[in-house]
């Protein structure tokens, strides 16, 4: 999953969609989120704003861990699982680790499939300046679950599908859920300087062998559907969806559709041995 989001925001009629087509769906929590591992003994040094320029021009920064260390946990936790061979999903942030994981495992990944996410690479289009503040404003200090909840419905009706709006009590159960379930501000931080640090991915995109699927919304205004084009570009044989009136999320009257095109990719992989 992206950027600051727990496993529960796996839509679970998302998941079961691919459960009834046959498949195991595992979620999890990344570093520093959910109920993971808390990254809490380091801190993020240095200017946030220079990480950004850096950022914009695909050049890494010093950061505690990089979406390569995420990618790592990926494969201890398929280790600790002992699975040898999986059909890769990745959102947004997650769709960055995606690519970094099935480029350093190739012979573990069937298929890739990256939703609404980026090559991080110089100079693509910035996000919409109301995009970027939502992600960056803070909820105030020592925040209520109210508040905490308040500015999560905000920050979805900027970013998320215009032609598919969420109910507000819907975006608040959520946003409640996830508060209740753990509330990690710090490792909030340190995931953004992870996404910022990491630098250009097309060192890693370029790679990639697995049969891949890019899906985006064409009303994405976190990541503009500029992203999802350069990683089908950087990825050969990538095929490339750009879903109308999308953003930078995963509304239930797209889960057929969305699923349908993962399906679609996990049939194409030539079955081993």
């Amino acid at each position: 999953m992206g950027f600051s989001c727990q496993l529960i925001h796996w839509p679970l009629n998302f998941c079961q969609l691919l459960v009834d087509a046959g498949y195991r769906v595992i979620r999890f929590d990344n570093r520093d989120i959910g109920l993971s591992t808390k990254f809490d003994s380091v801190r993020l040094e240095g200017s946030q704003l220079l990480r950004m320029a850096r950022f914009e021009l695909g050049l890494p920064s010093p950061v505690p861990y990089t979406l390569v260390d995420m990618a790592a946990d990926t494969d201890g936790l398929l280790d600790h699982l002992g699975i040898d061979s999986v059909h890769v999903v990745g959102a947004s942030m997650g769709g960055m680790i995606a690519q970094v994981y099935t480029a350093e495992h190739p012979d573990r990944v069937a298929s890739l499939g990256i939703l609404f996410s980026n090559t991080n690479q110089a100079l693509m289009p910035p996000p919409h300046p109301a995009a970027i503040r939502t992600l960056l404003e803070s909820p105030g200090r020592n925040p209520t679950r109210e508040q905490i909840v308040a500015k999560a419905v905000q920050a979805h009706k900027v970013i998320g599908s215009p032609k598919y709006p969420e109910a507000e009590d819907v975006t608040a159960a959520r946003a409640g859920e996830a508060f209740d379930r753990s509330y990690s501000p710090a490792g909030i931080v340190r995931q953004f300087g992870a996404t910022l640090g990491t630098g250009s991915l097309l060192s890693y995109s370029t790679r990639i062998t697995a049969p891949t699927v890019v899906v985006h919304g064409s009303a994405d205004r976190l990541i503009r559907p500029a992203g999802g084009r350069a990683v089908a570009k950087a990825i050969r044989g990538a095929t490339l969806h750009i879903v109308d009136g999308m953003g930078h999320d995963l509304p239930q009257q797209l889960h057929t559709e969305l699923t349908g095109y993962l399906l679609s990719n996990f049939a194409a992989v030539r079955p081993r041995g």
